[in-house]
């Protein structure tokens, strides 16, 4: 039985590896800056603990439980949090958390990055692997401190054999228990679309992602590796297997639409005009994962309870 601390269990993902966990017979505790309100009832029982990462508070968390293993997945992508608390959690906790790791002898670290910090641009070829420039950070401040996460992360891969770090950078996640941003996107009944674009876009069911992430967490090989889902498809096959109306948007008039009616943050955009495709051979081959989860039932899954 191995100690296992899961922060962000706040969240539908995180919550959802727990589950997988605990069924394997682990010790879980849970952790999260925010305050948890209700567990599913797979999860009474675990402990769940708040304290904010960047905090000395979490000092005591790490003392007073002897962790085999972390799994980071608490990455704030909420854009209403101000730019300084973003930075503060996913930066300065990020690396107060590896510390602590290093500090107490946690031998393997799973940390949850994105594939948004890759960028969508015109320039970008198909598929995109582990070792391709990130591009995002040149136009959108908004993903900066995702970018400085991710980047501590890679250099924690060589710095510190001893603790095996795995960092894992999954395509757009969805599903029903999760409240991000493409989630609530394709839960809209009216879905924007820039015109004359129309990207091959990837999604990742919750599932398979937490799959990935346990498989991760079992494994001992250490690096950086993406999640994609089953294959992509084009936006506007995304659209209609969600179930929802195309709202045409000009694309010039794109940023200022996205700002008055927050139908999305404005890195995203880009992702609606260029692919910003990823493959995950590197990860299928090194710990043996596939999803199992189709692209039509993920999107289908997800949209199921509102257009219900």
């Amino acid at each position: 039985m191995s100690r296992v601390l899961v922060t962000g269990i706040a969240g539908g993902l995180a919550q959802r590896v727990a589950e997988r966990l605990l069924v394997r017979g682990d010790h879980v505790v849970g952790l999260d800056y925010r305050a948890v309100a209700t567990l599913p009832d797979a999860l009474r029982g675990m402990t769940v603990l708040r304290a904010t990462y960047n905090k000395t508070g979490i000092e005591d968390v790490f003392r007073k439980n002897a962790f085999d293993r972390v799994l980071h997945l608490g990455r704030v992508g909420n854009l209403k949090e101000s730019p300084g608390r973003r930075f503060d959690l996913n930066v300065v906790g990020t690396q107060k958390i590896m510390n602590l790791c290093v500090q107490h002898g946690v031998t393997r670290v799973v940390v949850l990055s994105t594939f948004h910090i890759y960028g969508a641009h015109p320039s970008n070829h198909i598929p995109i692997s582990e070792d391709e420039p990130v591009r995002a950070g040149f136009d959108f401040p908004q993903l900066a401190d995702a970018i400085q996460l991710d980047n501590m992360a890679s250099t924690w891969v060589y710095q510190h054999p001893a603790t095996s770090v795995c960092l894992l950078r999954p395509t757009n996640v969805i599903g029903p228990r999760l409240r991000n941003t493409m989630s609530d996107l394709l839960r809209s009944p009216r879905i924007p679309k820039l015109l004359g674009f129309d990207p091959m876009t990837q999604f990742l069911h919750q599932d398979d992602l937490a799959d990935a992430i346990v498989r991760a967490a079992e494994s001992d090989v250490r690096g950086v590796f993406n999640v994609a889902g089953e294959t992509a498809i084009p936006w506007s096959a995304a659209i209609e297997l969600a179930g929802a109306k195309t709202w045409p948007v000009p694309a010039p008039l794109a940023g200022v639409i996205s700002r008055l009616v927050g139908a999305a943050p404005p890195y995203l955009l880009d992702f609606l005009k260029y692919p910003c495709v990823i493959t995950d051979v590197k990860l299928r081959e090194a710990m043996g994962w596939a999803p199992e989860v189709s692209v039509r039932e993920a999107i289908e899954g997800t949209v199921a309870g509102v257009r219900a």
